[in-house]
């Protein structure tokens, strides 16, 4: 295969690459999240474990020495914060980790440029699927911690997966935007770091909009985190049904960042062998 053929860039060719190739991003994901533990004594537990002691300490962190309050939760309950802070951790933490990765993943596998043929636009897929899992996995501790602090969940859990989906897209284009740009510019992987630590605490992850000043609110919003984060917990903490309104433009927002996320990588990959 040349590496410097012409790669398709429509929106179906985007569908059609991801449906053909989802045995092998299977495949290829479940080997990343194993791979991580490999060599462990307790192995795939620690996925669950992490969580687990990540959440205790926030309880303790949070509840017991800083005494920390969400404002405008009626009725919280010492452990009620941590909760509160986790979901957003927990969003934050799927976005930093799929594009920290994203800039070194066309790098790191240097043969699948050269010397075979390979479809590298899953290269990214395959990150955030891994990353999913993880995220999935801190998801289900963070019901039970939910159920052993208030002994119930809110309905309004079932629209969990509907709104951390456009997430999901909008973070695959940004994830082959900078797989491709950590090709050509290899700094970009040192900023990215900086960057999501920036959005992390520019984000309702640690405190609520509301502890801003009015005037900064708006800017706050438009960090791609905002949302999700606010519309995860008022459906998984507060128990109300998500802005349909805005989570609808936040999709719409998503896919076209998703489209031309791919369009770049696929107009751009033609110069990776050169390169690499």
């Amino acid at each position: 295969m040349n590496p410097h053929t012409k790669q398709p860039s429509s929106f179906y060719s985007l569908l059609s690459s991801l449906r053909t190739n989802g045995q092998l991003i299977k495949q290829m994901a479940k080997r990343e999240v194993i791979g991580r533990y490999k060599g462990s004594a307790m192995g795939l537990l620690w996925s669950f474990l992490n969580p687990v002691f990540m959440l205790v300490i926030y309880t303790f962190v949070f509840s017991v020495v800083f005494k920390a309050r969400w404002s405008g939760f009626e009725g919280e309950t010492k452990t009620q914060f941590a909760v509160v802070l986790f979901v957003g951790m927990i969003v934050h933490a799927l976005f930093a980790e799929v594009l920290n990765r994203a800039p070194g993943i066309i790098i790191a596998n240097t043969n699948y440029v050269k010397k075979i043929v390979f479809p590298l636009e899953i290269l990214p897929v395959i990150s955030l699927m891994a990353a999913l899992f993880h995220s999935l996995i801190s998801f289900l501790v963070l019901l039970i911690a939910f159920v052993l602090f208030n002994g119930y969940l809110h309905w309004t859990i079932i629209f969990a997966p509907v709104i951390i989906l456009p997430f999901v897209i909008m973070t695959m284009g940004f994830a082959w935007i900078f797989a491709s740009l950590g090709v050509y510019l290899r700094d970009i992987g040192q900023t990215i770091g900086i960057l999501m630590t920036v959005l992390g605490f520019l984000a309702p992850v640690f405190y609520p909009i509301s502890a801003l000043p009015e005037k900064f609110q708006p800017y706050m919003k438009l960090n791609p985190l905002t949302l999700i984060i606010e519309e995860e917990r008022a459906a998984l903490i507060f128990g109300r049904q998500p802005d349909w309104s805005g989570l609808t433009m936040y999709s719409l927002i998503a896919i076209a960042i998703c489209w031309m996320g791919y369009v770049w990588f696929q107009k751009t990959r033609r110069g990776f062998a050169d390169v690499l």
